[in-house]
């Protein structure tokens, strides 16, 4: 039986502990597909599982990864949507189709294994064709997994983004640069924070935002943002932070705007905690948590970057290798990227 080049965490306590196997390649069912990965993008939600910071359940001895890009090179007796050649992408919960997530445990790389492997069999359900026109990277198509999804579902999973509103996005990294690039799309007024000018310039060079704030040197940067909007307050934000920003975002947002709750990282001070329920009973915010979003997402996501023929930022791309995973992981968790990190699977 032929072989592969599978990475799983044995022990998930430091990035290196990542292992390389020889394992064999996968043989679809009848309802699969084969693809051949040619992309990993990473996450955030990566370096927390490898760290054992992720605060649900993950499988022992987890192959890592949410994100790939890859080739349909065989398809199962029942598939009938997919040849072999096509461009694919896999969605991150191959349970969720449609609607929210039946847990928290299903998503690829956490509860179940990922894809950093040169070969994956998948559901064929669960299987986005990328259309033969698109321009952009297998990397950039990785991205649109776990990044693209969840901005996408902020941005239109309850009260679509309409031309004219506006958008704050929290930082530089993947998900926030990725929902830039779509709220530009759709003509809406972009705000970008960060705490870099150096960032913010570079932001600026590559995504034209309408506003950037640096929220060290403006600290009330949520006054700004109303001052931007003209008084109105935020239509959109998506909240990085969690706790350590949310007060801001709520002072930041129109009355009836929506924050989608991402991340969760920021530091706070316990004693400090803002009555959240309050402030957005005041603003009548709609306060939602994200986790990533249903297959039917990234069909719609595909389906508009292609169109559109949008492209992504990609920081870097990393080798195959171990070292050079393990190297993305340490260029992911140090935060001085701008969009994605990637892996790219020869």
């Amino acid at each position: 039986m032929s072989q592969q080049t599978v990475f799983r965490f044995p022990t998930r306590n430091v990035f290196d502990d990542l292992t390389s196997y020889q394992e064999a390649i996968p043989t679809p069912s009848r309802d699969e597909v084969l693809i051949k990965v040619r992309a990993v993008s990473l996450n955030s939600r990566d370096c927390q599982i490898a760290t054992s910071k992720y605060p649900f359940a993950i499988k022992e001895r987890v192959i890592p990864g949410s994100d790939a890009a890859g080739d349909v090179v065989e398809v199962g007796a029942g598939v009938h949507d997919f040849a072999k050649g096509d461009r694919v992408v896999v969605s991150f919960d191959n349970t969720r189709l449609y609607g929210p997530a039946k847990d928290v445990v299903s998503g690829q790389g956490g509860g179940v294994d990922g894809v950093m492997a040169q070969y994956i069999a998948r559901s064929a359900s669960a299987v986005t064709k990328i259309p033969a026109e698109s321009p952009q990277s297998y990397s950039e198509l990785a991205s649109l997994v776990c990044t693209g999804v969840t901005a996408w579902n902020s941005l239109y999973g309850i009260k679509p983004l309409i031309a004219g509103q506006s958008v704050l996005v929290q930082g530089t990294g993947g998900t926030s640069m990725t929902a830039l690039v779509l709220a530009k799309a759709a003509g809406a007024t972009t705000i970008v924070t960060s705490s870099s000018d150096e960032k913010l310039q570079k932001v600026k060079e590559l995504f034209s935002p309408d506003f950037c704030i640096n929220y060290t040197k403006t600290p009330d940067w949520a006054a700004e943002a109303v001052k931007l909007t003209g008084g109105k307050g935020v239509d959109h934000i998506l909240e990085i932070g969690g706790v350590g920003t949310i007060e801001k975002s709520l002072a930041a947002i129109t009355q009836g705007g929506v924050i989608g709750i991402i991340g969760y990282l920021a530091q706070y001070d316990p004693a400090k905690i803002p009555n959240v329920l309050l402030l957005a009973l005041g603003k009548e915010a709609v306060l939602r948590g994200i986790q990533i979003g249903p297959k039917c997402m990234l069909d719609d996501l595909v389906t508009l970057v292609s169109r559109q023929k949008l492209r992504f930022h990609i920081e870097k791309e990393f080798a195959f290798t171990r070292e050079d995973i393990v190297s993305a992981y340490h260029a992911l968790a140090s935060g001085k990227h701008i969009g994605k990190i990637c892996i790219v699977v020869e």
